[in-house]
């Protein structure tokens, strides 16, 4: 593979008030830039582009996740900042902080941004 370097996530908005306060202050991710396009976040080494879209409807799946060293700890964390974690009917077990483990080990964690838009925390074996 080419050597093309740090990886940028791109996430629609309707709201870009309410995305910044989400991104920034809930997920603690460090606020670049606002322009007529899109906010500019920093996590780790990636940037994510929050877009301006206007109208769209919410993919049905998972749109982006970080990786986690101590995924529980994290949703401890986030969960005290105001993130809501998803719980579903057809993915069983979760745990009492919303946490699926996988069959191989894995673990994830799934939340939405205020457009609807589903991401996630996971920790893999």
């Amino acid at each position: 593979m080419a050597n093309i370097g740090a990886l940028m996530g791109f996430i629609p908005t309707r709201d870009a008030d309410a995305a910044r306060a989400f991104y920034e202050t809930k997920l603690g991710l460090r606020f670049i830039s606002d322009d007529q396009f899109a906010l500019i976040f920093q996590s780790g080494v990636n940037m994510i582009r929050i877009a301006r879209t206007g109208s769209f409807t919410p993919a049905p799946f998972t749109i982006l996740g970080w990786q986690s060293s101590n995924i529980e700890q994290d949703v401890r964390d986030l969960s005290a900042r105001g993130v809501k974690f998803e719980r579903y009917d057809y993915i069983e077990p979760q745990n009492e902080l919303g946490i699926w483990t996988a069959p191989n080990g894995a673990k994830v964690a799934w939340f939405k941004d205020p457009d609807g838009n589903t991401l996630s925390i996971s920790q893999h074996v």
